[in-house]
């Protein structure tokens, strides 16, 4: 899941921050429109963007790296936190085509769910009682 967040965040990201016109122009490619029928352009905006979803992604490779729960669960509150919010508001300023809209309700709801599941604890595998542990 972890590796996901990054791939997510490096995608809007690195598009946002070094590319933001065509950003605005074309988010989120495939000829779909999500960013520029929702206002005019500003570049400012489009790039703290950027920097948010590289800042989101750092965390998520910092934590890949570290292969512990702890850090990954961080991340997970980071994303999820974003998500949910970033979800919430495109919730009810549905903007675009019906493929637009779609597409926003599926793809913000699912990176809010991604967030969320990586809260949660690991799964720990359960305790097997060996045969010798029986005597």
């Amino acid at each position: 899941m972890l590796a996901f967040t990054v791939v997510l965040g490096l995608y809007a990201g690195i598009w946002a921050q070094f590319f933001p016109t065509e950003f605005y122009a074309s988010f989120p490619g495939f000829g779909l429109h999500w960013i520029d029928v929702d206002g005019p352009y500003n570049e400012h905006l489009i790039r703290d963007v950027g920097s948010f979803y590289l800042a989101l992604t750092a965390v998520s490779v910092l934590a890949i790296v570290h292969r512990s729960a702890l850090p990954g669960r961080v991340a997970g509150v980071a994303w999820a936190v974003f998500g949910i919010l970033h979800f919430g508001y495109h919730l009810v300023h549905l903007e675009g085509s019906a493929l637009d809209v779609i597409g926003n309700i599926i793809s913000l709801g699912l990176s809010a769910v991604l967030g969320l599941l990586l809260v949660l604890p690991p799964r720990r595998p359960e305790a097997r009682i060996t045969p010798d542990q029986l005597l």
